[in-house]
């Protein structure tokens, strides 16, 4: 029998209230697998830990979502990215998208019920 929740999953973003919240929430779900980054490159160092899912802001000092997206799809073009972002732009989302992201959520509409509906759709997929 499978693990309820067996992904490990990492949030990467520079704003720490975010990672928390983001954090508590895929907790509350029972998640229990999370690493917390808040920047890109940290996160790229620690790929050999193995994420299925990343959680990715894309507007970060050093190197921006879409940078890290495109490291991560060459280490390992397995691993599911999905943006969570301010970044309300069309253009962006459809970039991520063409780079290999999953999905692209925008910030502060519905994160929570977005973040579980992305879960249960990439749960149906593995």
């Amino acid at each position: 029998m499978k693990p309820k929740n067996p992904f490990k999953i990492f949030i990467v973003d520079d704003d720490l209230f975010c990672l928390n919240i983001y954090e508590q929430h895929l907790h509350n779900m029972g998640y229990a697998n999370i690493l917390l980054f808040d920047n890109g490159l940290s996160c790229l160092h620690n790929l050999t830990e193995e994420p299925d899912i990343i959680f990715l802001d894309y507007g970060m000092d050093e190197l921006n979502g879409l940078d890290v997206l495109k490291k991560v799809k060459h280490s390992n073009p397995s691993i599911y990215v999905v943006f969570i972002s301010a970044q309300d732009d069309i253009e962006t989302a459809v970039d991520s998208i063409k780079y290999g992201a999953f999905d692209y959520i925008v910030k502060g509409q519905n994160d929570g019920k977005k973040i579980e509906q992305v879960l249960e759709k990439i749960d149906h997929i593995k």
